[in-house]
């Protein structure tokens, strides 16, 4: 990245107009948004997998009149979680980083990957408590507010948050708007109903497989805006 200086000729304000709009340049020029969306899009899917391939463990089962309730835990999820999201953080880290250096830049995205990883960690070590201790009782249908619970940390929610911080770092209104969508389908949660009979092995499939695909579109948008502003 080039610029020309031109002098401010003393004048104080035109001085730090001149100062903002560079460093306004140097964000823009920083910007490589549609690598996190993209790469953690590919976790996403991934996820389907690992959760139509997992086995529940079942704890504490009840009997009831038309047949039990066990507390299910799904560790191979947690695990696919933490590993896939740790890596996909250091692949996002390299990536900006890199593209730092070919620009002659310096970087902010450290700050936004420990967030992520630690929004992931902190998901999964309340997931784990509520495992271990569980909720009390077991009712047939879990309150609005756990229900808001489970899905607040969940690991796709760390990703929303982590998006915010990120928008923040880049002063990029467009991210905060686009990570604030994808919050709202996160804790809606937004299915358009769709695989709602698939049965326990497909029931994660719809979600994950809309909020990549949301995280894909939003990659595919944001790559084309940087490839129209660098023309």
């Amino acid at each position: 990245m080039t610029s020309d200086t031109v002098s401010a000729g003393g004048d104080p304000r035109r001085l730090l107009a001149e100062t903002r709009g560079l460093a306004h340049r140097v964000r823009v020029a920083q910007r490589v948004t549609w690598l996190p969306l993209l790469v953690l899009s590919l976790v996403m899917f991934g996820a389907i997998a690992v959760w139509r391939l997992s086995d529940p463990v079942l704890s504490d089962c009840r009997t009831l009149p038309d047949g039990q309730v066990c507390k299910a835990w799904y560790p191979s999820m947690q695990i696919y979680w933490w590993t896939a999201s740790v890596l996909a953080y250091v692949v996002i880290a390299y990536g900006y980083l890199r593209v730092a250096r070919a620009r002659g830049l310096g970087t902010r995205v450290l700050p936004y990957v420990a967030t992520g990883i630690g929004l992931i960690a902190l998901g999964a070590v309340f997931a784990g408590a509520w495992a271990a201790l569980g909720a009390p009782g077991y009712p047939d249908e879990p309150s609005a507010f756990v229900l808001f619970v489970f899905r607040l940390i969940d690991p796709t929610s760390a990703i929303g948050l982590a998006l915010l911080l990120l928008a923040w770092l880049e002063r990029y209104v467009a991210l905060a708007v686009f990570a604030v969508v994808y919050l709202v389908v996160v804790l809606v949660p937004v299915t358009f109903g769709w695989g709602e009979h698939w049965g326990d092995n497909w029931q994660m499939a719809p979600p994950l497989a809309i909020r990549g695909g949301l995280l894909l579109l939003g990659a595919a948008g944001f790559a084309l805006a940087q490839r129209w502003r660098s023309r």
